[in-house]
């Protein structure tokens, strides 16, 4: 059963050609799809990401789109920018990206938070530095980092006290987008650049941060 239930086709007049496209390529619309578009945008946003990397062409992709692009969502129905930054740095902690830890954290200071909360992410459960809103959002961070996921209906009954199935969407959302990038950095073995180097020796000695095979790739670099 799932956490969140996916749209009705019917009621997703603004994502019409992402289902046109969805149902193109598959034969069906895929229950996914209809799931984001708890999130209009980010429904398509990933048809793109998903049709690029099989091959297709994005120019044609845009054109084919053309004015159909789905409204913003109400500002009010997203998350914060620490709240992004939050799941974002979690659930590459879970996952090991070391490069991508670097990054989240930097951003997450930059949002909002100060180097105690950061810190205390190791211990959130006990931490008074967080809303329980925030803790639902890391605890299913650090469940959904995990191979393999360790997401459970617990995780979205407690969000759901907290925040609205648009914003459950975004947090999958965030979760999902740094699945991706953890998956690519750690990959490739990414360059760290040097800001966030030098922010994450400074600032993640409680999760033992080391650099690795993200270190400079040339000398002086």
């Amino acid at each position: 059963m799932p956490h969140i239930a996916p749209k009705s086709a019917e009621d997703l007049r603004d994502v019409k050609k992402v289902l046109e496209m969805s149902e193109a390529a598959m034969g069906f619309i895929p229950n996914s799809t209809l799931t984001m578009a708890h999130k209009p945008q980010l429904s398509l946003a990933f048809s793109l990401l998903a049709a690029v990397t099989y091959g297709a062409d994005l120019k044609g992709l845009l054109a084919f789109y053309g004015d159909a692009i789905p409204e913003p969502s109400n500002p009010e129905q997203s998350l914060t920018p620490e709240q992004i930054q939050l799941l974002a740095f979690a659930v590459s902690l879970s996952a090991g990206c070391r490069y991508c830890q670097a990054h989240t954290s930097h951003r997450l200071v930059e949002a909002g938070a100060n180097q105690e909360k950061l810190s205390a992410i190791a211990d959130y459960e006990a931490s008074a530095a967080f809303t329980p809103g925030e803790k639902a959002l890391l605890a299913l961070a650090f469940a959904a980092g995990q191979n393999p996921n360790e997401a459970t209906s617990a995780h979205f009954t407690a969000l759901k006290d907290h925040f609205s199935e648009e914003q459950i969407v975004q947090a999958v959302g965030v979760v999902s987008l740094f699945g991706f990038l953890n998956r690519w950095n750690d990959t490739m073995a990414t360059t760290l650049e040097k800001a966030p180097m030098a922010f994450a020796k400074a600032s993640l000695d409680v999760f033992s941060w080391a650099e690795g095979k993200h270190g400079p790739s040339e000398p002086g670099a």
